[in-house]
């Protein structure tokens, strides 16, 4: 008897960025604590992309500097990160610099995402995550994990060629995980570099 296939997930999670968008976030993904952010966030060059990376052009300049509020985090409820504009004419693109420690959309470290999902490696104690929010976490991590599958299959580089092939396009995003053998930091900054603005949760 075949299973029933995952549910699909929430359509926040599967709308990349229009390919007409200039600009939007990048994950820092050598930036996995808040003392390595809280270094860099000092220096305006430290997080300054190489180039633009919707037109290649090099000028790119700090925009502002934004807050981040950051929940059920032990001791550091505010994160500041900085916005880049590129400087040709034609372009003008913002990009924000999301260190990888923080979770796109969730408004928390993944730290504290794992900490409540049960998911990663084991984390410590902390601030209480409400229960509907766990709740739709786990949701989220049991929905269909096709477009990211598809990614990766679509990637080019053997080992994620070889996972996606392994999982199939009925895989949940909870065998993702799995499968990939990575913490869901890590994961979620390499699914929104192959698809900018693919979620991961």
């Amino acid at each position: 008897m075949r299973s029933a296939p995952p549910p699909l997930p929430p359509p926040c999670l599967v709308r990349p960025y229009p390919s007409s968008q200039k600009g939007g976030t990048l994950i820092a993904e050598g930036v996995t604590d808040l003392a390595a952010h809280l270094e860099r966030i000092g220096n305006p060059d430290a997080y300054r992309p190489l180039a633009c990376p919707t037109c290649g052009h090099t000028g790119l300049h700090v925009h502002d500097y934004r807050e981040r509020t950051l929940r059920a985090e032990a001791g550091v409820p505010v994160a500041r990160v900085v916005r880049y504009r590129c400087t040709h004419e034609q372009c003008r693109a913002r990009w924000l610099i999301l260190p990888a420690i923080i979770a796109r959309w969730l408004w928390r470290t993944w730290t504290v995402v794992e900490r409540g999902t049960g998911m990663g490696p084991p984390a410590g104690r902390g601030p209480a995550v409400p229960r509907r929010t766990v709740r739709r976490w786990s949701a989220r991590l049991q929905s269909a994990a096709r477009p990211v599958v598809q990614a990766l299959a679509m990637s080019g580089a053997a080992a994620l060629v070889a996972v996606a092939q392994r999982l199939g396009l009925g895989a949940t995003r909870t065998a993702l995980v799995g499968a990939m053998a990575l913490a869901l930091g890590p994961l979620a900054a390499l699914v929104h570099r192959l698809i900018p603005g693919l979620r991961l949760m």
